[in-house]
């Protein structure tokens, strides 16, 4: 495969550069990757980003093994986007995943869109997904068809369906029903996907609300329905066993592998393995009970020999404020200029708390320890950076928001993006729409809103002409924007215009693909449908 041509507003260092910074780290074997996806985790929830936090011993520990990058971003503010984008390296614009799948939705991420795993894979990998999908589910949306030679997981956020233990979610959330009330009955006639008996109707009315009461949530092993209802108290080393039995089958064929670890943490609702104690409660429960779960997982990298191994943690979006007690940590990233007009300014939004989180690299012998780097990066950057280092080639005839950026891992660099784009996730405008722009240390919004707060206010939908613009150096809350009429502003207005211009002009001239989002009741996964909820045999 050719290798395309990366936006132009998008390379930042000169290409000279780039060969001479790569050309000492090409290795003879292809190292294996492991990709751990929190979510709906805040900058905050680390100790290594805030002394507050004390819950996450074993990711400040990876921290100190490996390097910390404080200013990377997810490349949306919600789950399917921002997963999209870091399968395919591409924004939601391009890739056609402008806002979240549903239970019954037919499409999911285009098919035309090459995933990191089919390059992998492709190259040699072994490639496993462990953990939420929500990039489709039916047909050949699920991810066994889009590169993954083993999935084990739920294929969308684990609210999206009922279960016998609801854990902590706000509101709260009955558990399924085992008895079907008369309002129920009403069915419809059309074939449901993963049924245990083919061509037979599912119920049709499906809840749109907080909390999903009439089909329980199923828990895949590749395409099998292995349990519905989904036992959450269980989930976290469901999938720590899961993941170590990938790896060593990986390991027993001799081959590299690429593991994606999708983890329901810190989504609600939260099952907390033991009562909460003091302090954080139900969130700290949970919080540690991720960290712990990371720390097995390194574990599992670290015995398969010193630097066989690239691990990489982030997050897909930032806190879902709504939830309050039940939401993560935001840091200073708390875009004090929405909180004065209302609505949050975490999930959902283009401010910083809604796409700023914690990202770790851990690769010893090759990623510096205890380094802290300010690079500008993002979550598009997984897709192109692994596929450079196992030895592949990008895809051709598509444009990549993403850069390779391992000079930036391996210490070499710490210049990032020079643009970076922001599109709307739902808080305000169209979904998908490029609303905020990364220039350097500025930040210029054409379209601000605030998504649902704890309080349950939301802030209304600004347009910006002229732009606000931020100096993120003097004002990481995004309190102040700078006086229009102030020279910086003057200076700075220019650059920025070109680059939203030229970012849009090169959107218009690419590939774009177009996702499907219809939906009908006979996509929903079913295990059994003469059981109420879809519930599987007691004994399946």
């Amino acid at each position: 495969m050719g290798t395309p041509p990366l936006s132009p507003w998008a390379v930042l260092v000169p290409t000279l550069v780039l060969v001479g910074l790569w050309a000492p780290c090409v290795v003879s074997r292809q190292p294996n990757f492991i990709v751990i996806l929190a979510d709906d985790v805040g900058w905050g929830d680390l100790g290594a980003n805030w002394a507050e936090t004390k819950e996450t011993p074993h990711l400040d520990q990876l921290a100190a093994e490996g390097t910390r990058f404080v200013d990377f971003h997810s490349a949306a503010s919600t789950c399917s986007p921002s997963r999209a984008s870091l399968l395919t390296g591409r924004l939601g614009v391009r890739n056609g995943v402008t806002h979240n799948f549903a239970i019954s939705s037919l499409g999911g991420l285009p098919l035309n869109e090459t995933t990191l795993a089919e390059v992998l894979r492709e190259a040699g990998y072994s490639t496993g997904a462990i953990g939420k999908w929500h990039l489709g589910h039916h047909g050949r949306h699920h991810p066994n068809s889009r590169g993954f030679d083993y999935y084990f997981g739920i294929p969308y956020s684990h609210d999206m369906g009922c279960t016998d233990t609801p854990g902590y979610n706000l509101p709260p959330c009955p558990p399924c029903p085992r008895h079907s009330p008369a309002a129920s009955q009403e069915i419809s006639q059309a074939p449901c996907l993963l049924c245990d008996k083919p061509g037979v109707p599912l119920p049709s009315r499906v809840a749109r609300k907080d909390c999903y009461t009439e089909v329980a949530l199923p828990l895949l092993e590749n395409i099998t329905i292995v349990q519905q209802p989904v036992e959450l108290g269980s989930l976290a080393r469901r999938y720590a066993e899961e993941a170590e039995r990938f790896i060593q089958r990986a390991s027993d064929k001799g081959r590299p592998f690429f593991l994606y670890l999708a983890l329901a943490h810190m989504h609600v609702p939260l099952v907390p393995p033991l009562p909460p104690a003091a302090g954080r409660g139900i969130y700290g429960a949970s919080l540690a009970e991720m960290d712990a779960l990371v720390g097995r997982v390194k574990e599992l990298a670290d015995s398969l020999g010193r630097g066989s191994t690239l691990l990489w943690f982030t997050g897909d979006n930032g806190p879902w404020a709504q939830k309050c007690d039940l939401a993560g940590r935001l840091g200073p990233f708390v875009g004090a200029w929405q909180r004065q007009r209302g609505g949050s300014s975490a999930k959902q939004t283009t401010w910083e708390g809604g796409h700023r989180v914690p990202a770790l690299v851990y690769w010893p012998g090759r990623v510096p320890a205890r380094r802290t780097s300010q690079a500008l990066l993002s979550i598009l950057d997984i897709f192109p950076t692994l596929v450079a280092l196992a030895g592949a080639a990008l895809p051709p005839n598509r444009r990549f928001d993403g850069l390779d950026v391992s000079p930036v891992l391996f210490g070499w660099s710490d210049v990032g993006h020079k643009v970076l784009l922001h599109p709307n996730s739902g808080a305000a405008g169209k979904v998908g729409e490029i609303e905020a722009l990364r220039l350097a240390q500025y930040k210029a919004f054409y379209t601000t809103g605030g998504a649902m707060a704890c309080d349950g206010s939301t802030g209304p939908a600004q347009r910006h002409h002229p732009p606000l613009i931020f100096n993120l150096d003097r004002d990481i809350q995004e309190q102040e924007p700078l006086d229009v009429a102030s020279r910086e502003y003057q200076a700075v207005l220019p650059a920025i215009s070109r680059a939203y211009a030229q970012a849009l002009q090169d959107i218009a001239a690419d590939n774009v693909s177009v996702a499907d989002y219809s939906q009908d009741p006979a996509a929903i996964p079913c295990c059994n449908v003469q059981h109420v909820g879809c519930r599987c045999h007691e004994d399946h």
